[in-house]
């Protein structure tokens, strides 16, 4: 890697701009789809459940799991874009 500083700056800050809004998203379903707003969700119904009950069992699970794979296919393409990638 012979980058220059200010590029792999750009890098690092695209990587932790990335981490924030997904772990922002996962705070968002798991804290407040499952516990803050699970009495409003509950009034509607997903596979015969309570839709704040699912979000608080399965449905944080399956969001924080697609979360992963987003994350895997956005940083392959940032470091792409920086040239920090692996052949």
């Amino acid at each position: 890697m012979s980058q220059p500083n200010g590029k792999l700056a750009e890098y690092w800050r695209a990587n932790l701009r990335l981490m924030a809004i997904l772990l922002a998203i996962w705070f968002i379903v798991s804290f407040g789809a499952g516990i803050l707003f699970a009495d409003a969700l509950d009034s509607i119904r997903i596979f015969g459940f309570k839709l704040g009950f699912f979000f608080a069992q399965q449905g944080a699970i399956y969001v924080f799991v697609g979360l992963i794979f987003f994350y895997a296919w956005r940083m392959n393409q940032i470091e792409r874009h920086y040239d920090v990638h692996e052949e």
